[in-house]
């Protein structure tokens, strides 16, 4: 089979787990993109985050950010924009002060979230920054839903962080009775996603596809989380790291070793060394289009 486009998580496939890109990644990146192969990264970060891992491997490809809402190559431009609207995000968020936990706005210029002390290790090891702060403000309110009030917010994302696993599954149980404008998507037992209906890694990555001309079948997923699933499950050769859980791993056509033992570089190095440049495959008729 030839591949034409690579799809990459960032956080535990591309970083390493101390949160730094290995040169190996970035040589092996370079070394696709040679090939002709169109690179891209597929996130629940924000694009602000998920452009600034771009700029360090040279990607100028749009990027799927913030779950699949979100797809752009510069912010100024977005290709494709999806939003929870101002009333769903505001009774959304009502709802959720209910529970101990911090509730994020992950809008493409900012994050708006509760000053929630973190008590719960997972956690603490959970929460990550969404953009970089010079380039992307950050704001701590007491109340989101006061916030709300007097300046209404339609964002791509919303981030919640709780401090028990039991009040995640409660508050997906109510939000689904709730709600059919959003999405739920569970990223590990304490944090939940919420992202507008219909939307999905996936279904950003398919609709960038469509936009490029690439069929599913030619393009390869790595990945390491439960939210990646769906498009490891779809693409032509679907990879799970060496880190991922045993759910992720089951899903994959192929496994790598772990961030840390630099999986991505050893995926590339196996599969695609032996596959011409689709410029040469293109001249010699392999490829028509």
């Amino acid at each position: 089979m030839i591949y034409r486009m690579l799809a990459l998580n960032i956080d535990g496939t591309l970083l390493q787990s101390n949160g730094k890109l290995h040169k190996s990644t970035k040589e092996a990146i370079e070394y696709v993109q040679q090939k002709g192969i169109y690179v891209t990264l597929v996130t629940s970060r924000s694009f602000p985050s998920a452009r600034k891992v771009a700029r360090a491997l040279k990607l100028r490809s749009l990027l799927v950010s913030h779950q699949g809402a979100y797809i752009a190559s510069a912010q100024e431009k977005p290709f494709f924009v999806k939003r929870i609207s101002e009333d769903i995000t505001y009774d959304t968020v009502r709802f959720l002060e209910g529970f101990p936990c911090q509730i994020r706005l992950v809008h493409e210029q900012f994050s708006l979230a509760n000053k929630q002390k973190i008590n719960n290790d997972l956690l603490v090891k959970t929460v990550f920054t969404t953009g970089d702060p010079a380039f992307y403000s950050q704001q701590f309110v007491d109340s989101v839903s006061e916030s709300l009030t007097e300046n209404p917010v339609s964002p791509p994302k919303i981030e919640v962080y709780f401090e028990e696993e039991e009040d995640l599954h409660d508050s997906v149980k109510a939000l689904k009775s709730m709600f059919t404008e959003i999405e739920l998507i569970e990223i590990n037992p304490v944090r939940l996603d919420i992202v507008p209906a219909g939307i999905s890694k996936l279904s950003g990555l398919i609709f960038l596809c469509d936009h490029l001309g690439i069929s599913q079948s030619e393009m390869v997923v790595i990945g390491d989380s439960k939210d990646d699933i769906t498009m490891i499950e779809a693409a032509g050769l679907g990879v799970a790291m060496g880190n991922a859980p045993y759910e992720v791993k089951k899903a994959a056509d192929w496994i790598t070793r772990s961030e840390n033992e630099h999986g991505v570089t050893y995926m590339v190095k196996e599969h695609f060394r032996k596959q011409q440049p689709i410029d040469f495959l293109k001249k010699m008729k392999i490829i028509k289009k």
